[in-house]
């Protein structure tokens, strides 16, 4: 009897590839700018290039055909196409029912118009977050506020700056009832992607650095939810109350904008 699980897989394999392949442009891509093009996005052909993969086996591949490919070949090919770590795990979870090795993870960015439209905002802190709430993109007002730009890449991640960071929840009046809250929609997330290395990584570290973290997070009844904390303190120790509003950058990606609304 055939197995209906994989050859389902081997469609949402396909329709995967030729998703994230329209929806890439040459000049993303690093390839010269051609003109107008009849289709969208990149061509097979172009995709095997990049990836320095033979066309047919490409092809074969994106179509979904029963044929076995290596772990340098799925890794090849998400460089090729501009994965990100999300992307890049659902690509191995669907071709090798596995995640991807560690190493393969990408730290995503934005676009320059995207950071344009943060920098138009020079009255409201605002940034970019991606599924796992890493950091990859904020105006100065954002700065100003949370000093992402001074610290290390792997330490621009609000969650781990709400619950890892002494100094930033000395700063936090109300931290211990906005944190559970904040808590409520990473898990929410989370839930989305239930099986994705990255976030399943960062929650095992945040249980060993945050026992109020490794609390909450196992309490499955809290239903209040928020993107941010609402009560920060300034250095010279100035209370701002603040709103969030949520904005999608790139749904595929799972890139959202945060914007924080200070209140009177």
């Amino acid at each position: 009897m055939p197995d209906r699980s994989l050859a389902r897989s081997r469609t949402d394999l396909s329709d995967f590839l030729i998703r994230r392949r329209k929806k890439l442009t040459p000049v993303e891509a690093g390839l010269p700018s051609t003109g107008r093009r009849r289709t969208p996005g990149l061509r097979r052909e172009e995709v095997a290039a990049l990836a320095g993969v033979g066309l047919t086996w490409y092809t074969w591949f994106e179509q979904g055909r029963d044929i076995q490919v290596s772990e340098s070949f799925l890794l090849k090919v998400a460089k090729a196409l501009k994965l990100d770590d999300a992307e890049c795990s659902h690509l191995f979870l669907l071709a090798h029912r596995r995640p991807p090795p560690p190493e393969a993870y990408q730290w995503p960015s934005v676009g320059p118009l995207i950071q344009t439209l943060l920098d138009d905002l020079v009255t409201r802190p605002a940034y970019v977050a991606n599924l796992r709430w890493d950091i990859v993109a904020w105006n100065q007002m954002a700065d100003d506020l949370f000093g992402f730009k001074g610290r290390a890449q792997p330490d621009r991640n609000m969650i781990r700056l709400i619950f890892a960071d002494p100094a930033f929840r000395r700063r936090c009046p109300s931290w211990r009832d906005e944190a559970p809250k904040v808590l409520s929609q990473f898990r929410c997330d989370l839930a989305s992607t239930p099986d994705d290395p990255a976030m399943l990584a960062l929650v095992d570290e945040m249980k060993k650095l945050s026992a109020d973290f490794r609390r909450w997070f196992e309490q499955p009844d809290m239903d209040l939810y928020a993107r941010g904390i609402g009560t920060i303190l300034d250095p010279d120790g100035t209370r701002r109350n603040f709103a969030h509003e949520m904005l999608t950058v790139d749904e595929y990606r799972h890139l959202k904008m945060v914007v924080y609304f200070q209140q009177s």
